[in-house]
């Protein structure tokens, strides 16, 4: 299995994992998305620096994990995936941040490394969290749970066509890497072959949304998301939210390492 095969392998997992029958598929996907979009605010709002008072944060997404019986395996491959633009956001500010802040003998740490591993430590909460959410809902009851919050219907639906068509087109994308290496004996390409590859599957996908296009148009598509499932909000849905968002707001405003350490230090003297 080729890379592009085994990544929408993994993406396609995602869907799989959410028809599963646990504790974290029965809450309604409403609330589950209004405590995503809480927690992100929460990881948001540090300033640039904070590191450690972070950390307790990433309580949320592995009870969610834990609950939704999601295993790390695809989620750590696709944070691999996404971690380069984390890391590049950040790269420079080890050496445009040059303030020193922490001095351990001979090797001093400046404010650029800390804002750095910031940037990589909210990263990893925010997409890891979204990831969760994705693997033990599914995008038609998440984009279901989006349009009943107010969402605007055309961003949904563009929201959900996106992510099948994604499937469409890495379909045929692999298709053509693989004619291309039966063509080729298992040969590397040479590099000028790479621009018609690219205009074959430009052509290909555009031939492949006129029909899928027409197709839904011949079942009556109108622009209206429809799903067998049925959103009902519940007493536990309630307290999902009111749980969570309270212990954002608790460890927002009590720096919980900090308080640790004092605590520990109090208890030595």
């Amino acid at each position: 299995m080729g890379r592009l095969d085994a990544a929408l392998a993994d993406l396609r997992a995602l869907d799989e994992l959410a028809a599963r029958d646990n504790p974290l598929t029965r809450i309604d996907p409403r609330a589950k998305l209004v405590a995503v979009l809480a927690f992100v605010v929460v990881v948001v709002s540090y300033e640039r620096h904070a590191v450690a008072a972070l950390l307790p944060l990433a309580v949320f997404p592995l009870v969610l994990a834990v609950l939704g019986e999601v295993p790390a395996g695809p989620l750590l491959r696709k944070l691999a995936v996404a971690a380069p633009f984390a890391v590049m956001v950040g790269l420079f500010n080890p050496w445009l941040e040059r303030t020193p802040v922490v001095v351990f003998g001979s090797l001093t740490l400046a404010a650029g490394w800390w804002s750095f591993a910031s940037i990589l430590l909210r990263f990893a909460l925010t997409v890891g969290t979204a990831l969760v959410l994705v693997a033990s809902t599914g995008m038609v009851p998440l984009c279901a749970a989006l349009a009943r919050l107010g969402v605007p219907r055309i961003f949904t639906v563009q929201l959900l066509l996106l992510y099948r068509y994604a499937f469409v087109l890495g379909a045929e994308a692999a298709r053509l890497a693989t004619a291309r290496r039966l063509r080729s004996a298992g040969r590397r390409p040479a590099l000028n072959s790479y621009g018609p590859l690219l205009g074959q599957l430009l052509l290909r996908a555009f031939q492949r949304a006129q029909r899928i296009h027409e197709a839904m148009g011949a079942r009556g598509f109108d622009g209206e998301l429809r799903s067998l499932r049925t959103l009902r909000w519940q007493p536990r849905d309630t307290v999902f939210v009111v749980g969570w968002c309270s212990a954002f707001v608790v460890l927002r405003a009590v720096d919980l390492p900090q308080w640790l350490g004092g605590t520990l230090l109090a208890c030595c003297r």
